[in-house]
């Protein structure tokens, strides 16, 4: 007959040592580099946020943070790879707003945002652009409008491919504006951009941590930001708002996911190493250049990202369903 009391002194024991050996393993990761997954080309305004940050993090991690680019699908590729990987704590995901608008874009899709994720915290917020070629005869918005609607579909409106944040904007940017536009999509934004510079299309829509450059040379012409108020990094600029598209706002949030089942230890260690990062002197400088603006801290917490990709999905759910582009 087993002895109660044994048994009870036997379950204790092995709890205490899953508890110590829980124990000692959060205190000694991360024992190896950890990689960070970034959906878009190399020198895209994600991977530029992402290696930013990764060297940043490294130091209070104590191991390198290793960006890899896993391209293709509008970020689906990536962030399915990283919902099958290992949940160890050394796969990382940093995405933008395609994490939201992939369940109404995708009508197959192999993951589930809201659930097959641990969140970590959000990252920026990186306003957007309206920027045309060089020599497009509009001066300003208001002949841009009238010059757009003339040429109907004739304009073309470059996005960097089926899901992109560009790409949402440009479906916004149509229907705020009422003019039918041919929209061009590229593998990513500096082929976009690239275009764009080429004078092969006439417009786009994009982020300022990928336009401010060209921007500020002068190698393309800005028609107005999609945020709210001005930015301070082009306090002349007015809102697209402003200029007559009332209600317009969109905005390229960033956020950073684990497969499900990472444990809370890493979690927590990686989301230390993320904040540390935000208020590193220069990192803070690179972003502010950038246009890009770090979220306020009741952002920067797994809750704080799992609830912000609960609002932008129902947000952008049905506007995408009525604009009837779907990307499979």
């Amino acid at each position: 007959m087993t002895n109660p009391g044994l048994h009870a002194i036997r379950q204790a024991i092995l709890i205490a040592s899953l508890v110590l050996a829980g124990s000692a393993w959060a205190q000694s990761y991360p024992t190896k580099p950890i990689t960070l997954v970034v959906p878009f080309s190399a020198g895209g305004p994600t991977d530029v946020v992402a290696r930013l940050l990764g060297a940043a993090m490294g130091k209070t991690l104590g191991q390198t943070v290793l960006v890899e680019n896993k391209t293709g699908a509008g970020g689906t590729i990536s962030a399915t790879y990283t919902a099958r990987a290992t949940p160890d704590g050394y796969t990382f995901l940093i995405h933008h707003n395609g994490m939201a608008t992939a369940p109404a874009l995708y009508r197959k899709l192999s993951y589930k945002p809201l659930a097959d994720f641990e969140y970590v915290s959000q990252v920026v917020d990186v306003p957007m652009t309206l920027v045309g070629r060089k020599d497009l005869p509009a001066k300003d918005f208001k002949e841009l409008q009238a010059w757009a609607k003339a040429q109907g579909d004739k304009t073309n409106l470059a996005h960097a491919g089926l899901g992109a944040v560009s790409h949402l904007c440009g479906v916004l940017l149509r229907q705020a504006m009422g003019v039918e536009m041919t929209t061009v999509p590229f593998q990513g934004t500096g082929p976009a951009m690239n275009a764009l510079l080429a004078g092969q299309v006439d417009l786009l829509c994009d982020q300022t941590t990928s336009t401010t450059p060209f921007i500020k040379a002068g190698s393309v012409k800005l028609y107005g930001v999609t945020t709210p108020s001005r930015l301070k990094t082009l306090p002349e600029t007015p809102t697209l708002q402003e200029q007559g598209l009332k209600g317009f706002q969109i905005v390229v949030w960033h956020g950073i996911y684990a497969p499900k089942g990472t444990p809370k230890e890493a979690i927590d260690k990686f989301g230390v190493a993320l904040r540390a990062a935000l208020k590193d002197p220069t990192v803070v400088q690179r972003l502010t250049d950038l246009g890009a603006v770090i979220p306020t801290d009741d952002k920067l917490s797994p809750e704080g990202l799992r609830s912000w990709l609960d609002q932008e999905t129902l947000r952008y759910g049905p506007v995408i369903k009525a604009a009837g582009q779907f990307a499979d």
